[in-house]
């Protein structure tokens, strides 16, 4: 049953993407993590220490409850129908993967610098990307939106992909909420500091494998797509960790290699300057065409990823 709403979603997502009138379960994880952050302040003390337990409690209460429930509600719909069960994990899987979004919002940017309309650029790239985009250039919204859909390749695509073929819809959603909690908690600034520690580290964990799966995923993108597969794997390989993140780097190293351009390097967030190393080398410039080149990149990753899955699950099951 698996493979097919694994299947299913898939197709959907491709299809569908995240339609803004469907309600979407990270909207109400977001709406229960901003719930505990106040509520948990509010009652520990507010010291380092508190703050810590009060993000390990955060991390705890939301992937299981997000395993528990949407397991519950699986195993409700199993028992009125099997078709119904399949329906529901497959609506879910379409909803965990993230590729179609983000290639409509990556294009959105594209297509802004194109118009030479900078600040419309600028509003564009700051829907995908966490940092600071009031006084980015354009190579600067450019490169930012490469970055963002190499990032996202790994864990909006590829780390709910694996989960799902795994453990199903409710897997792939405790995999988003833990993910959902690390993009709303883990930062490293005054107020996150301490109450993101824990939710950050079991972001970390969670996509350590994926986020390797999908780099060496993109460097065979690479060759589906006519772009540098010798580049991928030699600034894979160099510039993997050159980032605070023993993940982020990944698939942004594999695709500035694949590119041939300079990624990453110093930005502002919140105000705060942070002095970023930068991936890849300046062998030209960076390009809005680049953006669309990242986009078939990501997209050839997910289905080898996809068809890869599913013939590895087929396998245990015949075995």
């Amino acid at each position: 049953m698996i493979f097919f709403a694994v299947l299913g979603g898939f197709i959907l997502d491709a299809i569908f993407g995240d339609p803004l009138w469907l309600p979407h379960p990270v909207v109400y994880m977001g709406k229960v993590i901003s719930f505990l952050d106040r509520s948990l302040r509010k009652i520990l003390p507010k010291t380092p220490r508190g703050e810590r337990i009060g993000g390990a409690i955060t991390a705890f209460i939301l992937p299981v409850g997000t395993f528990l429930l949407s397991g519950a509600v699986c195993f409700f719909f199993y028992k009125i129908h099997w078709v119904f069960g399949l329906l529901i994990q497959m609506f879910w899987c379409a909803q965990s993967l993230a590729a179609k979004g983000l290639v409509q919002e990556s294009r959105n940017v594209y297509k802004e610098l194109k118009k030479n309309d900078l600040p419309a650029a600028r509003k564009a790239v700051s829907r995908i990307v966490g940092r600071d985009t009031d006084a980015l250039s354009m190579e600067g919204v450019t490169k930012a939106a490469v970055e963002t859909v190499a990032e996202n390749a790994g864990d909006g695509v590829i780390a709910p992909l694996l989960c799902m073929l795994i453990g199903g819809a409710p897997l792939a959603l405790t995999y988003k909420a833990i993910n959902t909690m690390d993009s709303m908690l883990g930062y490293k600034n005054e107020k996150y500091i301490n109450f993101g520690r824990v939710p950050a580290k079991l972001d970390d964990a969670a996509n350590y494998i994926p986020s390797r799966i999908a780099a060496l995923l993109w460097v065979l993108a690479a060759r589906f797509t006519g772009n540098s597969v010798k580049g991928a794997w030699k600034i894979w390989r160099r510039d993997r960790r050159n980032h605070a993140s023993p993940n982020s780097a990944q698939t942004e190293s594999a695709c500035a290699g694949a590119l041939g351009v300079q990624l990453a390097g110093p930005a502002y967030y919140f105000g705060e300057y942070y002095d970023k190393p930068t991936i890849g080398d300046p062998l030209r410039p960076v390009m809005p065409e680049d953006i669309l080149k990242a986009d078939r990149m990501m997209y050839a990753e997910s289905i080898l990823a996809l068809v890869l899955g599913l013939l590895v699950r087929a396998a245990f099951v015949l075995l």
